[in-house]
């Protein structure tokens, strides 16, 4: 039977998650402080590649943010585990909110250089390495088991819509100046606190174990004991560790396609619309057999599009590109986040996001390395094509390494 005989299938007569109003508050706040991510992330990646005219400097960018994901996500899972996951979501927006207004006095006070650049993005780095997992933990406490999926694509729809709305809005009001972008996201992130304030959550059991390395670990050693999870998480690391293409668009923009600041945004917001229609598509109607599989062909279908722009010199062309690498990473993130978060007790889904964040959220960060360094070595359009065609062959050697995961056929896992 093909994967066409498999479509997601209607549910009937879902309840509406407008009617939990703490998750249309989450819903809001994503939105706002992920849109005003995406805007910051235009302004410093024109900003400083017209500074410092160098690929690599755009690599070290995501290399600075993916250093903290590394580096604290025992504490993070741990932090997430044991403390209000509310009270930490709010403190990342204050943080992302103070980095931002560096960015803005640095670049009207004339100091914002290079190394600061890269200083400033770190504390910024270490606030979202902390959002990330907290954000993702937040969902079971606010909706019923039965509409996780839904909801996770809902929330995947915050993003995306942030996603396309942020960059472009990013782009032209750089026309004003970076200061504006930068002042502009100070704003947003602060309102993104408040919303986060307004949330209720539902009293979740905390991890009240004392504090030892064992303890610490648990995320890695419940992820590392089930296959399922392990395979999903590595799956997606390496996928987009090879396929990421984010890092390259100013080049692309100015170089290949030869557009400007308006053009980035529309590159940046692009993968964003595919990946909107698409969660949109999944909030109503649910992968209900046959998941495995649909991961495997998502993530082929991922390499295929990321090949398709690489290769590709019209901006039209480019666009719709980056659409069909949107939306198939959408129903990629819908299974892989309904399968670690059916499948990990709440009182470990900290720990366990966590981890998974340093995986799938660092993938992004060190795939903009990856890229920016081949970019350096042999131009920005092998460096994409080799990472499509990469993407494309760890579909099929994923399949091998762990043979249950095209045979897994419900979303949710029965407890």
């Amino acid at each position: 039977m093909s994967l066409a005989d498999d479509s997601p299938k209607p549910a009937s007569s879902p309840p509406s998650l407008l009617r939990h109003r703490s998750f249309v508050l989450l819903w809001c706040a994503r939105t706002f402080t992920t849109a005003a991510f995406q805007m910051q992330a235009v302004a410093v990646g024109w900003q400083l590649y017209d500074m410092t005219n160098n690929p690599l400097d755009l690599g070290i960018v995501g290399l600075v943010q993916f250093v903290p994901l590394v580096a604290l996500s025992v504490v993070i899972g741990h932090i997430a585990d044991r403390y209000d996951r509310r009270a930490v979501a709010r403190t990342c927006q204050i943080v992302k909110a103070l980095a931002a207004a560096a960015l803005a006095v640095g670049t009207v006070g004339g100091w914002l250089t290079r190394e600061a650049f890269f200083t400033i993005l770190f504390f910024a780095g270490t606030a979202r390495a902390f959002e990330m997992p907290v954000m993702h933990a937040l969902v079971p406490g606010i909706v019923p088991p039965r509409m996780l999926p839904r909801a996770i694509a809902a929330a995947a729809s915050a993003q995306h819509t942030a996603i396309i709305c942020g960059p472009a809005i990013g782009g032209l009001v750089y026309f004003f100046g970076p200061m504006a972008v930068y002042a502009t996201c100070t704003a947003i992130f602060i309102g993104a606190a408040v919303l986060v304030s307004l949330m209720h959550v539902g009293a979740a059991k905390q991890d009240k174990t004392p504090i030892s390395l064992e303890t610490l670990l648990a995320g890695f050693n419940y992820i590392r004991k089930g296959q399922v999870l392990l395979g999903v998480i590595s799956l997606d690391l390496f996928a987009v560790l090879l396929g990421g293409v984010t890092a390259l668009l100013p080049i692309y923009a100015r170089d290949v396609l030869a557009t400007g600041p308006w053009g980035l945004g529309l590159l940046r917001s692009a993968p964003a619309v595919g990946a909107l229609l698409m969660s949109v598509f999944l909030t109503r109607y649910s992968i209900t057999h046959r998941a495995g599989r649909w991961l495997f062909a998502s993530v082929a279908a991922y390499g295929v599009a990321i090949t398709a722009f690489g290769l590709s010199t019209w901006l039209v062309v480019s666009l719709v590109a980056l659409a069909a690498y949107g939306a198939a990473d959408a129903i990629s993130v819908v299974i892989r986040h309904s399968l670690v978060q059916s499948r990990t007790p709440n009182e470990m889904l900290g720990r366990v996001m966590s981890v998974n964040s340093m995986f799938t959220g660092t993938s992004g960060t060190l795939g903009e390395f990856r890229a920016g360094l081949m970019a350096s070595w042999w131009g920005a359009v092998p460096a994409v094509v080799i990472g499509g065609v990469g993407a494309i062959a760890v579909t099929f050697v994923w399949m091998r390494l762990f043979p249950e995961l095209p045979r897994i056929d419900k979303l949710i896992a029965d407890r």
